[in-house]
Order: C-alpha cells, then structure tokens, then sequence
C-alpha cells in the first residue's frame, strides 16, 4: 500500500479484522493506542501501534514481546487509518508479503486467538540471534 489504507465503517460486515501479538492482558472492547510502553527495545513510548493481516506475524510479536506475561494474539479492528509497516516492507520485505501495518489511531480488541501453533525453539533462537545482532549494531528493529 503507497497510501493509508480506507478502513471500512464498523457498520460494514466486511470490516478487516487484524492479529496483535503480544503479552499484554487485554479484554475484549479494550483500546491498545499509541504513548504506551513499546513491547520491545528500550520499552520507549511507542509512537506507533503495530498490526498483522496474517497470524503468523502477530505469532512472532507475542513470542518476542517483552517482559514474563502470558503471549496472546488478539483480534484488532483499527478505528483509523493504516499503514505499511516501514521497518518490515522496505527493508526487509519489498511488497508487504507479511501484511504488517502500523497506525497512530487505536486498536478496538473484538477477540483473542487462544489456540495456536508457537514457533519452534530453533526459530525463536534463530529470530532472537539476529536481534541481538542488529541491537549490537546500534539498530532496534523493532
């Protein structure tokens, strides 16, 4: 997407509904908005808020979430427009094929995903290596 993606009115039966992985303990009609601390890195404010089309990426953000809580993946309607995920679309995946997006507006949770596959633990190794190597290398990617 060159542009904001349109988010359809919630009166439509065709409202996309994204992934959010993390390990937050969230409620259904709760908001995940931006301000609040990061899941990852230095933990900053989180200047935006991060959602998947696929539930394979939201996978990797509640295994790579900080912190000791349960990892969840909740189901996010945004009530703002959204946008490619820069840090995954342009440089390491040209064309979105992870269908990761971020938004400045909140994100409404209208379910949780309580059964599914985690990646192995020679994946979430391999995946927590090469974080340590780009932090090492003064980049947080995420």
């Amino acid at each position: 997407m060159e542009d904001n993606q349109t988010i359809p009115t919630a009166h439509s039966p065709f409202v996309q509904t994204y992934f959010h992985g993390t390990k937050a303990d969230l409620k259904i009609g709760d908001f995940i908005k931006i301000g609040l601390s990061s899941n990852y890195g230095q933990r900053n404010s989180a200047k935006y808020i991060y959602l998947s089309a696929m539930l394979d990426a939201a996978i990797w953000g509640a295994e790579l979430a900080a912190g000791e809580g349960t990892e969840r993946i909740y189901l996010v309607e945004p009530t703002g427009p959204v946008e490619d995920d820069p840090n995954l679309t342009d440089k390491k995946f040209p064309g979105n094929p992870t269908k990761s997006y971020r938004s400045l507006h909140p994100f409404k949770v209208v379910g949780e995903i309580t059964v599914w596959q985690s990646h192995t633990a020679e994946q979430l190794k391999a995946m927590k290596d090469a974080l340590a190597k780009l932090k090492a290398k003064g980049i947080e990617a995420l």
